[in-house]
């Protein structure tokens, strides 16, 4: 049986924990129904989750292929899937498929640079896996940059896993903001490119970019104002993955397919297809 049809055989799993992130944001903890992880993965791939009658859905897989115990996706509430997901309980089984796309280039092109990531809102969920999977690879990697931003400090994803680990880390400096200014939080208040530019990195880093479109637009022109070239700057588009496969066509983009060629891309490589995206 090829690869391809593989992957798009849906496999039995089930839930093992589910964490509350902030008030519409839960991260799921998915094994195999004989323990372990369903399949292996490479960070920035993606998985379909399902349950047949209600529909399925392509999330990022957020946790770190270091982890050999379990898979995790980390899912905001805005569908009737994912509405379906949110009422779940512990114990329940699911059906789920993958893994799809190409990864970031965690083994080659990211080997010992040091790294700056930049997220905004649930943005941080397909990064977590690169982060945590340089955590688990540390002398294969330089200083580790964190920017991260969300509408408010209740809105930030895996706030205790960073503010508890990540900030522990050698040679990592976590850089978080709210957009507005909030009783109780007396860290950074603004907007991530905004904040990106007033921290002023130096233009040695390798850049990895995710959120909201109009937050990679203006963080991808202030980083240029910095000095940055695209070609530091690593950004991906698993939103316009459709079937996974390349079958379906509805994720092409002149003569890229995003599900096949992406969905991680470098941002020169978006500038050599049409304005659509």
């Amino acid at each position: 049986m090829s690869e391809v049809n593989e992957t798009l055989i849906p496999q039995l799993g089930i839930v093992t924990d589910i964490r509350t992130d902030t008030p519409d944001v839960k991260t799921f903890r998915v094994n195999a129904l004989d323990g372990g992880k369903v399949f292996e993965h490479i960070p920035g791939q993606c998985a379909f989750l399902s349950m047949p009658g209600v529909g399925e859905a392509l999330f990022s897989i957020t946790s770190s292929p270091t982890n050999k115990e379990f898979m995790e996706f980390s899912i905001k509430r805005c569908g009737c899937v994912t509405d379906w997901l949110h009422s779940m309980e512990v114990g329940q089984m699911i059906t789920i498929r993958g893994p799809y796309g190409n990864g970031f280039p965690v083994d080659t092109d990211f080997r010992h640079k040091d790294l700056l990531f930049i997220a905004g809102g649930i943005g941080l969920a397909p990064l977590r896996s690169v982060i945590n999977y340089v955590r688990g690879n540390r002398d294969k990697y330089g200083k580790v940059d964190i920017v991260y931003g969300s509408r408010s400090k209740d809105d930030l994803v895996d706030y205790d896993e960073i503010i508890n680990e990540w900030v522990n880390e050698k040679d990592f400096n976590v850089h978080l903001t709210i957009d507005r200014e909030q009783e109780g939080w007396d860290g950074h208040v603004g907007f991530v490119p905004n904040y990106v530019k007033e921290l002023g990195f130096d233009t040695d880093k390798t850049c990895i970019i995710c959120g909201p479109p109009i937050m990679i637009k203006f963080t991808l022109a202030g980083l240029i104002e910095l000095g940055f070239k695209k070609d530091q700057v690593y950004t991906t588009m698993e939103l316009r993955m459709k079937c996974g496969v390349g079958k379906c066509g509805r994720c092409n983009i002149g003569d890229k397919y995003v599900c096949k060629d992406g969905p991680v891309f470098r941002c020169d490589q978006l500038d050599e297809m049409p304005s659509e995206y």
